[in-house]
């Protein structure tokens, strides 16, 4: 209940802070650290609210700590990742009125592994179902869209040998389905390289090397987006 008052508050000081925000925050989705979600989308508006035509790269904690460069051909790049997220975050319904009447030049979507760590991972159909709708409500804002391949786990500080082995078995699953959800939807797929181990620092978030691969496919559509 003291923290459920706390959200109320903060969301309180988020929406007289901004009329647009507060149509954001009604399709917010709460997540284990609420309240930090809400001030990370806040900024995110006032990001979105003064760029133009910007590249958009949405989805989880990978792509929230990543350090992507700041403009591609001219169109800023948006690092709007969130921590926690998934295909049931519904980001498109954030996005879009966070993004006003504008639309994105290109946005790149980076998502699944939260899918797969939860307790009880959908199935490949119902999570394919999911991508393809957050994808056809983002291809509403752009005529640009990508998809970057899930990046794996491994076993690693907490992450067991038989953590990962079930983990994968999920992933796996998830990422045959992206060939064909991208078809649907009109939206690229974009590959990972390789990554050698160790590519995360925890078994999940990247380190250096696994950075280096996803840096790689996230610019390859940046790449594409502007017809490089």
């Amino acid at each position: 209940m003291k923290q459920t008052r706390l959200g109320l508050a903060v969301f309180a000081i988020v929406a007289a802070a901004s009329a647009g925000y507060l149509l954001a925050r009604a399709h917010y989705v709460p997540l284990p650290g609420a309240e930090q979600r809400i001030a990370r989308q806040l900024i995110l508006y006032y990001t979105l609210s003064r760029t133009d035509d910007p590249i958009i790269v949405l989805g989880d904690s990978i792509v929230e700590a990543s350090t992507l460069p700041r403009s591609a051909c001219g169109h800023a790049i948006v690092n709007a990742g969130l921590n926690g997220a998934s295909t049931t975050s519904d980001l498109g319904g954030w996005l879009t009125p966070a993004l006003a009447s504008k639309r994105a030049f290109a946005i790149i979507v980076s998502l699944g592994v939260n899918d797969a760590l939860t307790a009880a991972p959908a199935s490949k159909q119902v999570f394919a179902e999911r991508y393809a709708s957050l994808l056809r409500e983002l291809s509403k804002l752009t005529t640009r869209l990508f998809v970057v391949e899930i990046p794996a786990v491994e076993t690693r500080e907490r992450l067991t040998a038989d953590m990962e082995k079930a983990v994968m078995a999920t992933l796996r699953d998830y990422r045959s389905t992206l060939p064909e959800v991208a078809k649907e939807t009109k939206a690229t797929l974009l590959a990972l390289p390789p990554m050698a181990p160790p590519f995360t620092i925890d078994g999940v978030h990247l380190s250096d090397e696994g950075y280096r691969a996803w840096d790689a496919a996230v610019m390859q559509g940046t790449a594409q987006a502007c017809g490089q």
